[in-house]
């Protein structure tokens, strides 16, 4: 009896000690995502996403660095607000499509090297693992 006490006790510590049950502890994490296909199109510019610690997302859009917070369960997505440095460059539309893109996601399925964000309005973002 006492044993079986101990394991229920283990094994219900073991799983309140998985604090992570965002898309970063199902794959995502310490990655660099590159942004290949934003709704079935090869994306123009390089955008990246990263999941530094649990509750957050970052990266490098076509011009600016962002960062944003993200704490819903997987498969879910949402990284809003995203903030960002305000750097001006050429590619200040890719950006703008990318960030928009980003914070309308709330679908997200890691496979692999593939990570896939999207949502029920048809967004499809389709990123490679590049590290």
């Amino acid at each position: 009896m006492k044993k079986l006490l101990l394991l229920s006790t283990l094994l219900t510590v073991l799983v309140a000690c998985r604090s992570d049950e965002t898309v970063r502890a199902y794959g995502a994490g310490d990655r660099i995502w590159t942004l290949k296909l934003l709704n079935d199109v090869p994306f123009p510019a390089t955008a990246t996403l990263t999941f530094p610690k649990t509750g957050e997302i970052a990266g490098q859009g076509p011009c600016n660095r962002y960062f944003g917070a993200m704490k819903v369960p997987y498969p879910w997505f949402d990284a809003g607000p995203i903030g960002s440095t305000r750097m001006a460059c050429p590619d200040f539309e890719a950006e703008t499509a990318f960030l928009q893109a980003l914070e309308a996601a709330t679908l997200s399925d890691v496979l692999g090297d593939t990570l896939i964000l999207s949502n029920t309005e048809g967004l499809e973002m389709v990123f490679k693992a590049t590290d």
